[in-house]
């Protein structure tokens, strides 16, 4: 199942993309995409409804503006330098534990939503990741059963500010949450739907020329380490967000390195998860 939400910001209603990719109105279903539906068995009500309910359903037009999958996670978790070559390409040593840093939840915004330059920003920069959804309340989990826990998996840009990451002394979150830093979805896509999540290929485009073109099989920590982990360091809860890394490719490690300026696009897209595409705008404040 393809999980959506649609309409203006703040203003979202739940909706699903089909398998012929027609995109229907749930807001009948009675709930929104959140931590309550996920923990109430949402997935499985929701299926058994649309066996009764889905012919009613109104169709959404594709002109209208999708918000992120999921409504006010409790969090966003990253995983830094979690591909081989990534960590080549900064000049970092392969990490031998997750690197954990978080990214503020107000940076969420939808998929194809302007990316605003921060104020006095001079290095905004992009990362294409695959995006897990926590499923269910996830404490002390063993590898073995971790993917019990997971829901399924979103495309996401963990766009980040690198002089105010690395620069500005204190830990990474600062690079990593303004406004917009988190172009999510364009839908949850179910772990049913998903074979096999460590191999996917992961692509971005700069201004139409391809920058990030990998495949989830050169992570370093895969999906059911990642759940474990960081499960002993903190409780998970439904429609948390891991994201779990980015492949080579990001403009601080290009020679010159190469930043995002106004009127600049990118275009991300993971298999079976979809695309997105966002335009970069100075802030205006």
């Amino acid at each position: 199942m393809k999980l959506l939400r649609f309409g203006n910001p703040g203003e979202e209603k739940p909706g699903i993309e089909k398998a012929n990719g027609i995109r229907i109105d749930c807001s009948a279903f009675g709930e929104d995409w959140t931590e309550d539906f996920l923990t109430q068995d949402g997935l499985n009500r929701l299926t058994t409804w649309l066996e009764s309910n889905e012919a009613k359903c109104p169709e959404i037009s594709s002109e209208v503006r999708l918000g992120p999958p999921i409504k006010r996670p409790s969090k966003i978790i990253c995983i830094g330098l979690n591909y081989k070559l990534h960590a080549k390409e900064t000049g970092a040593e392969v990490p031998k534990q997750p690197i954990i840093f978080m990214k503020s939840t107000t940076s969420l915004s939808g998929p194809n939503d302007d990316i605003i330059i921060p104020r006095n920003s001079e290095k905004t920069d992009w990362e294409v990741e695959l995006a897990v959804m926590i499923g269910k309340k996830a404490s002390y989990v063993d590898k073995e059963n971790a993917m019990d826990y997971v829901a399924g998996y979103c495309l996401l840009n963990d766009v980040s500010e690198r002089d105010f990451q690395l620069s500005h002394g204190g830990q990474w979150v600062k690079g990593k949450s303004n406004d917009t830093f988190s172009p999510l979805g364009p839908y949850l896509v179910t772990k049913d739907e998903i074979k096999d999540p460590q191999h996917l290929r992961l692509w971005l485009k700069h201004n139409g020329k391809m920058l990030q073109d990998s495949n989830t099989s050169d992570m370093v920590f895969d999906i059911p380490t990642l759940v474990s982990h960081l499960s002993n360091y903190m409780t998970l809860l439904p429609g948390d967000i891991i994201s779990t890394g980015t492949p080579s490719g990001v403009g601080m490690g290009l020679t010159p390195p190469t930043y995002l300026k106004e009127g600049d696009v990118v275009e991300l897209g993971i298999d079976g998860l979809g695309t997105s595409r966002q335009k970069a705008v100075n802030y205006k404040g």
